[in-house]
This record gives C-alpha cells, sequence and structure tokens, in this order.
C-alpha cells in the first residue's frame, strides 16, 4: 500500500465482538481489529451487554488500525447488530445495559399487540414484525413493569446512538438502524406517529435520523487524539449489519438471495422499494432512499446444533464440527425423523416468542445422530419457509449466496443445496458488514466505488436431485408442525 494512499475504516459493532478494517476504494483490506466482549442473561428471557464494552472496542479498533498504517483514514464507517436499546437520562448516563436483539422480556407485550388492529398497521408502516426483539416493545415493556427507569428516560438510544452520543455529544440514528426499532414509517423515513403514541413516548425521545449515507462531523477534539486521528476525519453514518452485508456480498441485483447461518441465521434480497409481506412473514429495512433490504432471521441455526452436541451428546462444542459431518455421513431424510428447530423462541417466519421445539416420527432405529441430521434438516426447511415467503413476496429466487460460520462444513452446503432444490454458492467474506459500510462511505465521499473488488464464490454446490426430492417430500410435513401457524392458515382458508 502506498503511504500516503486513501484508505477507510469499517467498523461492524456485532453481537459478540467488533470488527474493524481498513480497506481502500478498491476493497484490499490493509489492517484488521477484532474484540471481543461477553453478553449476559441476569435472568430467564433476558439478553443484556454493558454499552460502555461495546464502546471500548470500537475506539480499541479505530485506533489499533491507524496505528498499524501510520496515518489517518480518510473516513470511519460504521455496521452495527440491530434492534438493541439502551434507555439514557437526561444527563447521558444509561439507565439500564444495552438489552439485544435476543432478549425476549417483551414477549407478552408483542403477542398482545401482534393480531390487533394496530399490530398489523405497524408492520406494515414500519416493516418490522411486532416481536419481543423489536425495540418498540422493549419500551412498551419498560412503561408496563419499569414505571421509573421509563419516567426518567430522556433518549431510548440503540448502540450505534449511544456511540455517536459519545463521539459526537448528539444523539444520531441511521434509517437503517432506525428502520429495525419498529417505530420508523420506512415509506415517509420519519418516526412513525402511531409507534410514539403506541409506545406512550414522544419524538424527542428517539434520535435525530439520518440518511445512511450522511457524513458526520464535529469530533471531539480529546477523543480525537485518543484514537489518533484528526477531528476533521469525516464519520459516516453507515447502517445496520443485515443491510450492509447484503450490499457487500454484492447481491443487490434482483433474484439474487443471501443466507447467513452462524449461531442464528437470515435469508434476505435487496427491492427497489418498501414492500410487506400480507402475512407479516418477513422485514423490509432501509439501506437507502430507494435500496431496501427484504427477508427474514431465525433464532435458531448453529446454536440449536451446539445445544444437542454439548447437552445430548455430551461432547465440548469444539467437537460440534465432527459431529456435524457424522451426522451428515446418514442417508437425506433421517429415516422419518423430523425436527422443528424452534428451541429459541422463533423469528420468521412465525415471529413467536414462545414457539417451541419437537421431534416427531422418533422410532427405535433411531440413534443420537438421526436426531442430529433432523436438526439440521430442520434448520434448512426452517430457512426454506423464509425463501418462500420472499420468493410469494418480491420474485422468484435466482441464486443464493450462503456466509457464516457453519460454512466450513460443505456436507451442511450440500444439505443446503439439495434442500432449496437450487445451486448455492459459498461466500468466503468474513467482513461483509464491514465492507458494506465502506461502500456507503466511498459513495457518501464521492468517490468511485465501481471497482470496488467482490470476492468470487469458494464453491458451487449444486442440488442432488435424488436427495431434493426426499426434501421436498418432508418439507411438506415440516410446514404442518407449528400447530399455532396452522390454525392461521386454515382461519384464512
Amino acid at each position: 500500500m502506498n503511504e500516503r494512499s486513501r484508505y477507510i475504516i469499517g467498523v461492524d459493532i456485532g453481537t459478540g465482538s467488533t470488527k474493524t478494517i481498513a480497506a481502500d476504494a478498491a476493497g484490499k483490506v490493509y489492517a484488521s481489529y477484532q474484540q471481543g466482549y461477553d453478553t449476559f442473561q441476569p435472568r430467564q428471557l433476558y439478553s443484556e451487554q454493558d454499552p460502555e464494552k461495546l464502546l471500548q472496542a470500537v475506539k480499541a479498533g479505530i485506533a489499533s488500525v491507524v496505528q498499524q498504517l501510520g496515518y489517518p483514514p480518510a473516513a470511519i464507517t460504521f455496521s452495527a447488530a440491530m434492534h438493541g436499546l439502551i434507555a439514557m437520562d437526561a444527563g447521558g448516563t444509561a439507565l439500564t445495559p444495552l438489552i439485544t436483539w435476543a432478549d425476549n422480556r417483551s414477549y407478552e407485550v408483542a403477542a398482545a399487540l401482534k393480531d390487533t388492529d394496530t399490530g398489523h398497521a405497524l408492520y406494515h408502516q414500519t416493516g418490522t414484525p411486532v416481536h419481543a426483539m423489536s425495540p418498540l416493545c422493549k419500551i412498551m415493556w419498560l412503561r408496563e413493569q419499569q414505571p421509573a427507569i421509563f419516567a426518567r428516560t430522556a433518549m431510548f438510544a440503540g448502540i450505534k446512538s449511544y456511540l455517536f452520543h459519545h463521539l459526537l455529544q448528539r444523539y444520531v440514528t441511521d434509517h437503517a438502524m432506525a428502520s429495525a426499532t419498529g417505530m420508523l414509517d420506512i415509506h415517509t423515513l420519519e418516526w412513525s406517529k402511531l409507534a410514539l403514541d403506541t409506545a406512550g413516548i414522544s419524538k424527542a425521545q428517539l434520535p435525530e435520523l439520518v440518511r445512511t449515507r450522511q457524513v458526520l462531523t464535529g469530533l471531539a477534539p480529546a477523543i480525537a487524539a485518543e484514537l489518533g486521528i484528526p477531528a476533521s476525519t469525516p464519520l459516516i453514518a453507515g447502517g445496520s449489519d443485515g443491510c450492509l452485508a447484503q450490499l457487500g456480498s454484492a447481491a443487490m441485483d434482483a433474484g439474487h438471495a443471501t443466507l447467513t447461518i452462524g449461531t442464528s441465521g437470515a435469508v434476505r434480497m435487496a427491492v427497489g422499494q418498501p414492500v410487506t409481506d400480507i402475512h407479516r412473514r418477513l422485514f423490509t429495512y432501509v439501506l437507502t432512499e430507494n435500496q431496501f433490504i427484504t427477508g427474514g432471521a431465525t433464532n435458531n441455526g448453529g446454536a440449536v446444533v451446539q445445544w444437542f452436541v454439548v447437552h445430548f451428546l455430551q461432547q465440548p462444542a469444539t467437537a460440534v464440527g465432527a459431529c456435524v459431518e457424522q451426522a451428515l455421513a446418514l442417508p437425506p431424510g433421517g429415516n422419518g425423523l423430523l425436527c422443528l428447530p424452534y428451541l429459541f423462541g422463533e423469528r420468521a417466519p412465525v415471529w413467536d416468542s414462545s414457539a417451541q421445539g419437537m421431534f416427531t416420527g422418533v422410532q427405535s432405529t433411531h440413534t443420537a445422530m438421526h436426531f442430529l441430521r433432523a436438526i439440521l434438516e430442520g434448520i434448512c426447511f426452517n430457512l426454506l419457509s423464509i425463501a418462500a415467503a420472499l420468493e410469494e413476496t418480491v420474485q422468484p429466487i435466482q441464486q443464493v449466496a450462503v456466509s457464516g460460520g457453519f460454512t466450513a462444513s460443505r456436507g451442511w452446503m450440500q444439505l443446503l443445496a439439495d434442500v432449496f432444490r437450487k445451486p448455492v454458492s459459498l461466500q468466503q467474506q468474513s467482513d461483509a458488514s464491514a465492507m458494506g459500510a465502506i461502500i456507503l462511505a466511498l459513495q457518501a465521499l464521492g468517490l468511485p466505488d465501481q471497482d470496488f473488488e467482490q470476492t468470487a464464490p469458494e464453491e458451487v454446490f449444486a442440488p442432488d436431485e435424488a436427495a431434493a426430492a426426499i426434501y421436498q417430500k418432508n418439507y411438506v410435513q415440516f410446514k404442518t408442525l407449528y400447530a399455532p401457524q396452522v390454525k392461521k392458515e386454515e382461519t384464512r382458508g
């Protein structure tokens, strides 16, 4: 890298760690830093983090990559996990921890609101399904269960708003992060009056809305010195991790779906206008004024596999990979064993925090590995149900690009191809969200991004017709396992 080449820092504030990279206008990465932090479950259904730990990870990452390269960046841009909430008092002190997307304490609030006329209207206005993950439901829970904290709250912030308040002394949120709160009207890009009234708060208690490409200035000199950069360094608002992963994966063309499998999972597509699903199975979040990301996320990905390996096979978490391969060596279909993998409640497509897992078709011939294989197939069936909702609502899926930690299993990738009955391309872009933020920054600064390097698929898995036929039959049975959903479909009919 030329000593004075321009580079941009992309910061991705994830659930388990913050990843910071430095890349040039061609997408070549020259430095990186990653710092993890803990998530706490002080009570059942709770999922919390210390926002100061996340803030320090961001600052450490920026300072580290600047030090590695020896001179400051052209800009810094940000990605973050969605749905987090921090209640702040008038003096800028946090009254709560960061309540994360995985927190389910407000499930009763969500269940009471979801199927009302107001719940229907909120979904179609905001694009966010009514669910315990959403800050809207978290705020309603605080109002009901912690009224003293609710009364003292001057600002309901997300992790990026918390960060910008520290850096710039102002509460700011971009449209992408705001559209995941359940309180942004994705048609007008303004805070929804209906959502504000439902939550019982005022517009003044939510951050200032800005575009994802917005250039923010006013970095506090003392903080700039701490980071090793000029106070004049532009900060680009950036967006949410899911939206930016789509952009960073070069999957913005029609019919191009991305599928992520990690602890959780998601299937997404880009669309040119806000769309909502008549059955409310999908989210739609804002990327830019004319780019939206629609899809669905599942709580039940690798977390279910790890649960089974640790608690039933009595193996350490490090043995998950080997156990998965052993299960995948069995014939397709698990000899009639089916699994509904909703161990952690569920988001898409059912949006039911109280959803539960189950096995059906159990026979004396089934071994522990048959159960694990049924779990793997069940996870893929649930992802397929999200993809089916996308095809019904948006358009047919032409290609599926897969990324995430569990792509290390080639057998699981083949299973996905067989279940989806489509070619699946394996993407090895581990920094997709940070890269997406960097692309936005290039656009914001008026720098060319057309030469941005896109990583070619490492491998493409074609479906096996014989296995696909078995899965197609089993998927029909799988769709009948979620009883509340079956009842709703019968009522519609």
